[in-house]
């Protein structure tokens, strides 16, 4: 498809395609689903559309019929096209016949029990800085994940002001033509849709804007953190403090549209008697939807680095999720109660993982400490767990990427790929 830029997610889809009847592209809206699909896709139905939903109510079997792979983008429009996919992919045995594309997860989650070993899942998130041409990918997650080391320095290394950019602008495909400032803009304007449209639309979850928005400024607020659900009750006190469940209701409904993403704590086995925190660490699916919350620029950014350093872990932990999906992977983080932690641990379904550190900070000092901190994680673990990791990782804005004489690997976020 002319214009269209390769996602990492993409051989995901690729390979899905060739095992299953159909595959269900899932993601916030404006990630690229719909151009994604579109990339492998002979025929498509728009459910958005008035005269496709009433096709689809009277006859959903029509709405199926055209060249295949067909798409049938924002399907969640017309949820009993689910069952309709899944008879037909058993009438049809060959695989690959349709893509759907859906910016929320339906409320009855008909999709959790009748799509087995007929439909694939996909997730796709916005655009990393490897797809969005910001970064290099000198650095391989894979390679890291086999144990290799990577050094160089690299052409053009982009200042600190470019990543408080790019965590302003964010991985938005239709923002990339834009300039900083209207990007974020439009990432402000895409706020303001989640709260008025996409909440009540996406998961039926009758709301009020007011204390959704105090919410997502309370999950902005504390990005990368640990945050307790009594504290994001506060935080959206406006005379009358919500329940446990209200919060918890909002919260879910911003995740079935795919907007609010949870980090959770790793589980490990230690040698020592350390009690692990069990706290997920908060984070949007793109630190640019905090960021436009904050009413951060990049200027500002570089004025605050307490806030800067929150958002760009939330920029690296986004990168992490996407490259990590080719290995099976997926991020945790780590803290237990003597004040250890690490950003982020990556952990594939063998069990072999990387730790991570995210210092925003670049001085000797720094990563001297971050790498101190991975090391005594690693003396920490059981012998069957220490056995399985692959690296110790420092990632930073910029510099070099070296491996430490202690065994470390030191990475700019600019030359990770997947």
């Amino acid at each position: 498809m002319p214009g269209y830029l390769p996602r990492i997610t993409g051989r995901e889809v690729e390979n899905a395609l060739g095992r299953r009847g159909a595959v269900l592209v899932e993601g916030v809206r404006g990630c690229g689903k719909t151009w994604l699909a579109r990339h492998f896709a002979r025929s498509e139905v728009r459910l958005d559309d008035n005269a496709a939903l009433v096709l689809a109510a009277a006859d959903p079997a029509a709405v199926l019929q055209g060249p295949t792979p067909r798409l049938l983008d924002e399907w969640q429009n017309a949820p009993h096209l689910w069952n309709q996919v899944r008879r037909e992919c058993d009438d049809r045995p060959e695989p690959g016949q349709f893509i759907l594309t859906g910016s929320a997860v339906p409320q009855d989650d008909l999709t959790r029990h009748s799509g087995t070993g007929r439909i694939s899942r996909v997730l796709l998130r916005p655009m990393s800085l490897r797809e969005t041409g910001a970064s290099t990918g000198a650095v391989s997650l894979k390679k890291l994940f086999e144990g290799e080391t990577v050094s160089g320095l690299f052409d053009e290394q982009p200042g600190l002001s470019n990543i408080a950019s790019a965590v302003c602008v964010g991985g938005w495909p239709q923002n990339l033509r834009l300039s900083n400032k209207d990007a974020a803009s439009s990432v402000s304007d895409s706020v303001t849709e989640i709260i008025r449209l996409d909440i009540p639309t996406g998961s039926g979850v009758r709301h009020d804007p007011v204390m959704v928005r105090r919410l997502m400024l309370s999950l902005a607020l504390n990005v990368a953190a640990e945050t307790k659900m009594s504290k994001l009750a506060s935080d959206m006190d406006i005379g009358h403090p919500p329940s446990r469940k209200t919060v918890v209701a909002y919260l879910d409904a911003l995740q079935r549209i795919h907007v609010a993403e949870d980090q959770p704590a790793w589980s490990v086995s230690l040698r020592s008697k350390a009690t692990l925190h069990r706290e997920a660490k908060r984070h949007f699916v793109d630190p640019s939807l905090a960021a436009a919350l904050l009413r951060a620029t990049p200027q500002r950014l570089l004025s605050d680095p307490t806030t800067f350093g929150a958002l760009f872990e939330s920029l690296a932990v986004r990168d992490l999720r996407i490259y990590s999906q080719p290995e099976q992977a997926a991020v945790f983080h780590y803290r237990d109660n003597t004040g250890l932690e690490a950003d982020a641990v990556i952990e594939r379904t063998d069990g072999r993982w990387i730790a991570a550190e995210i210092k925003l900070n670049t001085s000797p000092r720094s990563i001297d400490k971050a790498a101190k901190n991975l090391l005594r994680l690693h003396e920490k673990t059981t012998r069957r767990r220490a056995s399985d990791l692959a690296t110790l990782l420092v990632i930073t804005p910029t510099g070099p990427a070296y491996r430490r004489p202690d065994g470390v690997q030191v990475a700019p976020i600019t030359a990770l790929g997947p």
